[in-house]
Parts: structure tokens; sequence; C-alpha cells
């Protein structure tokens, strides 16, 4: 009994150094995280795409209540946000450095909504491609009333997050215009 207990553990323990010797030593390229991340990107410029087609165009003016972005403000936003974090993130000049977009009159239509939100999606992908995969970890500072400083990776998840998060917000656009919303779009 002793003998096999022993043998037991034993063979536990040379599995566990194993399995940590294994993926202890793992790790994921740069080019495999920027790969990841410019497909992930693609795939939310689709899905924005699919939110943008939703919404019928004499309705981009639409807004939930009066304190709130319109449907084309919300899309702007969006927009203009991704290419400047994106900026952050990578060093690229944004291939937009206007006035405030969600402000501008001539960018409300869904034609140029459309047009500004796809061209952010094609900066923020090709931004990517063309960042050097060893830059991911170092850091960029963004002043916004004090330095914000993050390492590049993270000024690229932030942009995907914010995307995301003002994407979602006009769901409730699209159910409150009658519209039903695309459904999601993981992969």
């Amino acid at each position: 009994m002793r003998k096999n207990l022993i043998t037991t553990l034993l063979l536990i323990t040379v599995t566990l150094f194993s399995v940590t010797a294994t993926f202890g030593q793992a790790s994921i390229s740069g080019d495999t995280i920027k790969n990841a991340l410019a497909k992930e990107w693609q795939r939310a410029k689709e899905y924005t795409q699919e939110y943008m087609r939703a919404m019928p165009a004499n309705k981009y003016s639409f807004k939930a209540t009066d304190s709130v972005r319109t449907f084309a403000q919300q899309l702007l936003h969006l927009a203009q946000a991704n290419m400047f974090l994106v900026s952050t993130a990578t060093g690229e000049k944004s291939s937009y450095a206007g006035p405030d977009l969600e402000k501008s009159a001539g960018a409300q239509s869904a034609d140029s909504v459309m047009y500004y939100v796809n061209s952010s999606y094609d900066f923020a992908i090709n931004a990517i491609k063309k960042l050097p995969a060893t830059s991911l970890m170092q850091t960029a500072t963004l002043n916004m009333g004090r330095p914000l400083t993050e390492t590049r990776l993270a000024w690229l998840l932030k942009s995907f997050e914010h995307q995301t998060h003002h994407r979602g917000q006009t769901t409730i656009y699209l159910r409150l215009a009658g519209v039903r919303p695309p459904n999601e779009k993981l992969f």
C-alpha cells in the first residue's frame, strides 16, 4: 500500500513538473498577438457595418433621449476615438485629425458616418499590422489633463474596448427605432 502511494505521488510530481516545464516556457510571439489583434479589429469592423446597415439612413439623427448623442454621433465618436487611441498606441499619424466629427454637420449622414467609421477601422488594422511586434510592450503616453502611460498593447486593448462599448450603446438606438440589432458576432 505504502509503495503504491509513493509511486502515485512520484507520478503526480513528475507529471506536474512536466506540465509546468512545458507551459512555463511557452510564450506567445508578438507577431501572434498582432495577427490576433488585426483579426479581431476586422471582425469588429464587419460587425459595426452590420449595425450601420441595420439603421435606416433617415434615422441616423435619432437619439434615445435629449441628453445623449444621436446614432450618427455615437458612431462618429467611435471612429474618431479609434483613430486617436490607435494612433497613441502605434505612433501612426491618424488619417483624420480634424475637428470633432460628432459635432460636424457635414458628417452626420449615413454615407458620411459609414465612410468615417470604415476608415477608422482600416486605419486601426493597418497601423496594427505595421507596428513592430517588439514594441507591443513599450510604453506610450497620452496627456489628457494628466499623463497616462500604458504599454502599446494596453492602448490597443483600451481602444478595442472603447469601440465595443459605443457600438453596444447603439443597440438601444436600433431597438427604440423599431429595428432588430444584428446578432452577436464572436467569430
